[in-house]
């Protein structure tokens, strides 16, 4: 499979078994997202075959790779906002009664496929209301509810909180038992070789290895992966500065905590906590009254990001499709989005906007042939590398990142921390939202617990523990 200056896939070729779950993993750029694809009938390869039953087939779309029985659960979610649950799910295949919609119909089919992957909210209400780890969901009950055969998953789990990904695992089993072969990516190495039968590693678009899941173990497939030693997956913790809080949270969204400059301050609880609600509020993303914020020691008003930009506060949201990136314009004009006047009052300097763009795409390791290409043709861990590089254009004093990792892969995510732990030794303040409580832990000098909008506690040091996270997430240990 070729795309412009890029070979996306290099003769690859494997065999999926009935009844497994078969692991796909490496870097980003390695060409798993291209494989799936093309078995879900979204891309055409430009050379070789697919087979089902052992006869070659031609997959000339979606709806015919659907009529073969084979669904996908995509990575970057592809709902519309105005429209149901059900009306999502049964998109492109509604039932009707006597030329109409039969909602009725399509919302009680719809409420037992959520039932069956424990989701807790109902066919009925519109999409739009539903956050990014619910609209996962969605995705996921789209694929099921169309008794696929050969199912694709592609990072099911990057936003599921642990209970949820728990039921996601107990519907893979289900599914498994009933036949379907699973082909599922994940960066999490761990989860991979805990419910999968088997897996493949790619590097480069080339195959690398089929290995059996039992006797794999993560750091033996990051080495596949990366193709060399990862050494300590975080760096070495700075020592926490002593300097007065950069940024004061007074009762922002019933919120109160501080960074300091140099500080890497972790923001954990379990889907739903409030946190990315938080962040938006403190940048002006999300209407709030009350409260106060103040940057050293001056308190401030946010309205907007741009408001919070001039103040030095930048926000990379968790959903870089709708709102880190503009997936029609190219990685130049993504990276300088947000930092336009130092490029040219009335027309932007190409030559400079080129130059800067170089320089993350080698910092970041952005494996992209063409950086005129646009940002949608691009990996999702190359188009979050691109969201991070656009807010830190703007040299902020305080950056919150919120689930910075989501779709990274195990090679790119030490990059990042490393670049996240540089960041804070150069004095920037550094909140980083994660859903993964080894990347809090590894990465963070403090952590602010929160649960149903509320903060439940700080941990720091020795305190810091996946337990004692979980513990106050949950509510079972008091602030």
């Amino acid at each position: 499979m070729e795309f412009p200056a890029v070979r996306a896939l290099d003769g690859v070729s494997i065999a999926f078994e009935s009844g497994e779950v078969h692991g796909i993993v490496g870097e980003n750029g390695a060409g798993k997202s291209t494989l799936m694809k093309i078995l879900s009938g979204v891309q055409h390869p430009t050379s070789g075959n697919i087979l089902i039953d052992g006869q070659p087939v031609s997959l000339s779309g979606v709806r015919e790779a659907l009529r073969r029985g084979i669904a996908m659960i995509h990575q970057e979610l592809n709902l519309v906002d105005e429209l149901t649950v059900a009306e999502n799910v049964y998109l492109g295949r509604e039932i009707t009664k006597g030329g109409v919609l039969d909602r009725a119909k399509m919302i009680e089919a719809t409420d037992k496929t959520l039932a069956e992957i424990h989701a807790s909210f109902p066919a009925s209400i519109k999409v739009g209301g539903l956050s990014i780890a619910s609209k996962q969901l969605v995705e996921i009950a789209k694929a099921v509810a169309v008794d696929a055969s050969i199912l694709i998953m592609d990072e099911p789990t990057a936003v599921l909180s642990d209970p949820e990904a728990d039921s996601l695992f107990e519907l893979i089993a289900r599914l498994k038992a009933r036949g379907t072969t699973i082909l599922y990516i994940s960066h999490r190495l761990t989860e991979v070789c805990a419910i999968c039968d088997r897996i493949t590693v790619l590097r480069d678009g080339a195959w690398i290895a089929t290995v059996p899941a039992k006797q794999a173990n993560p750091a033996e497939l990051a080495g596949l992966m990366v193709g060399r030693d990862l050494g300590d997956f975080y760096p070495p913790k700075i020592p926490s500065p002593n300097a007065g809080p950069i940024l004061e949270i007074d009762n922002i969204c019933g919120a109160s905590f501080s960074v300091r400059p140099g500080e890497i301050l972790g923001l954990a609880g379990l889907v739903g906590a409030g946190r990315t609600e938080l962040a938006e509020a403190i940048v002006g993303a999300r209407p709030h009254s009350g409260g106060e914020i103040r940057l050293s020691g001056t308190r401030i008003k946010i309205r907007s990001t741009k408001e919070a930009m001039k103040h030095g506060i930048a926000y990379v949201s968790e959903d870089r499709k709708a709102l880190g990136l503009h997936l029609s314009l190219n990685a130049i004009q993504n990276t300088t989005l947000a930092n336009l006047n130092a490029y040219g009052k009335v027309v932007p300097n190409r030559t400079t906007e080129r130059s800067s763009t170089e320089t993350w795409k080698k910092e970041f390791d952005i494996r992209v042939g063409d950086l005129d290409a646009p940002v949608i043709s691009m990996s999702g861990g190359n188009q979050q590398k691109i969201a991070i590089a656009k807010w830190l254009e703007t040299k902020p004093k305080v950056l919150i990142l919120d689930e910075p990792t989501r779709g990274v892969d195990v090679g790119a995510k030490r990059e990042m921390y490393n670049l996240i732990l540089r960041l804070a030794t150069e004095g920037m303040a550094c909140i980083v939202i994660s859903s993964e409580l080894p990347e809090i832990i590894g990465l963070c000098h403090r952590a602010i617990i929160m649960r149903e909008g509320k903060v439940m506690g700080e941990l720091k040091d020795e305190q810091l523990s996946e337990e004692a996270v979980m513990r106050l997430a949950a509510g079972v240990l008091a602030a």
